[in-house]
């Protein structure tokens, strides 16, 4: 049997062993070991377990995600994005699909402070859609948006997919953050048109909310400014080389705590509740990293990026269309797979394809997360749908039919990034020269 067969059947493993309901972690590090003991030999199998599990978590550029985490983890226990939500409504509620804007602008000021996508779409199903149900908006408005917002978390800094997708491709965090604000900033505005022309021709689906006075408008202004002035010290410092992307992590996490702690916003329990979660999500996206890496090296062994590789560029098509094709592998995997967790176990095997065809690395990890932004909506996974439904006991088919609208919104940001890349290259390449 040939190495390319045993990776192949091992692949098809992987995706059996999952579907039993294994973590994919412990899936991968089972396939991964397995696999290099029949190729190379089973004491060659132990010692890379052994070995790339210690690699990677003694790898000081991780770090930054527990930190980030955790910053987002303050900020959501101690009703930040509560008040932010309450500052865009004062602002924003009074006009028709008000309050579906003002949580398009609370989940992006929120996200300067919060780089968990889930942790967004878990608050604001708290915070904006009893609100919306106040003023009888209509349920597929309501809960869409709120799967949606999540997304923005893909692009906006800091993000956790980036400092991911960052750290297995060796790019620049700082690079990728700026890189994802364009794309960000437009997918927020498309949202917002989609809002307001679903509400042009259903003006039943997102009725108007009391006007609040101008006085009550400018109190809500310092729930701004501070996570405003948290977000410029984190890129700024970046920016300018003041300090790496974990310093950056232990800076904002810090500042949050302190913010927080000064306004009395969050108490020991909320900070140990912050901690725990915290603690237990950086372990999960930790321990897929460190297993991922056995698998990966199983795969090279068995020559199958190489053979796809030389296969890609024998193809008679232009590029592009090879990578729509690799994107909607990735499409596919994550609509079955957690998406970050796919995203791990794919990039190191696509990303040196596509780039081999000459697309820029951090327009790539870009539009992999726009393609990520894709699948966390979509089913069968669809996780931020299905955070949504937990908490609001709303159906899944309407939440679906709220959600549908806007992912027109997350393909128009994809060929728009195809054809115009500047989008996303052009603050890194004028910020950090």
């Amino acid at each position: 049997m040939s190495e390319v067969t045993v990776g192949i059947i091992a692949i098809v493993a992987l995706v059996a062993l999952f579907l039993t309901g294994i973590e994919l972690a412990f899936a991968m590090a089972i396939i991964g070991a397995a696999g290099y003991a029949y190729v190379v030999s089973p004491s060659a199998a132990m010692y890379l377990l052994a070995n790339d599990f210690y690699d990677a978590l003694e790898s000081y550029g991780l770090t930054v995600i527990p930190l980030f985490v955790l910053m987002g983890q303050i900020a959501w226990h101690a009703g930040i994005a509560g008040k932010l939500y309450d500052s865009a409504n004062k602002f924003l509620g009074h006009i028709r699909g008000g309050l579906a804007v003002a949580t398009v602008a609370g989940a992006m000021m929120f996200k300067a402070i919060c780089g968990s996508s889930v942790a967004t779409v878990a608050t604001f199903s708290s915070v904006a859609i009893p609100e919306m149900d106040r003023f009888k908006y209509d349920k597929k408005l309501s809960t869409g948006i709120v799967a949606i917002v999540g997304t923005l978390g893909f692009l906006i800094p800091p993000s956790v997919t980036l400092i991911v997708l960052g750290l297995i491709t060796e790019q620049s965090i700082g690079k990728l953050f700026l890189a994802g604000m364009i794309p960000g900033l437009i997918l927020a505005v498309l949202c917002i048109g989609i809002i307001f022309g679903w509400c042009m021709i259903d003006p039943s689906i997102g009725p108007r909310s009391e006007r609040a006075s101008w006085s009550d408008r400018f109190k809500t202004v310092p729930t701004v400014i501070w996570p405003l002035v948290i977000f410029i010290v984190i890129i700024g410092g970046l920016l300018q080389g003041f300090f790496t992307p974990t310093e950056a992590g232990s800076i904002g996490a810090l500042g949050v705590l302190i913010l927080c702690l000064a306004k009395r916003e969050i108490g020991f329990s909320g900070i140990a509740l912050s901690v725990k979660e915290a603690l237990r999500t950086s372990c999960m996206v930790l321990l897929i990293i460190a297993l991922s890496t056995v698998l990966s090296h199983f795969i090279a062994v068995t020559g199958i990026p190489n053979d796809i590789g030389g296969w890609v560029e024998e193809l008679p098509v232009h590029r592009h269309v090879i990578v729509i094709m690799i994107f909607l592998v990735y499409l596919a995997g994550g609509s079955f797979i957690d998406d970050l967790a796919f995203t791990i176990m794919a990039t190191p095997i696509f990303f040196p394809i596509i780039t081999k065809l000459g697309y820029d690395p951090i327009w790539t990890n870009i539009m992999l997360s726009l393609v990520l932004c894709v699948g966390v909506v979509i089913p069968p996974v669809a996780i931020c749908v299905f955070v949504v439904k937990n908490i609001t006991n709303v159906p899944m088919g309407v939440i679906y039919k709220g959600v549908l609208p806007f992912v027109i919104a997350l393909l128009v940001v994809i060929v728009l990034l195809f054809i115009f890349p500047e989008l996303c290259l052009y603050l890194p390449s004028v910020l950090m020269k």
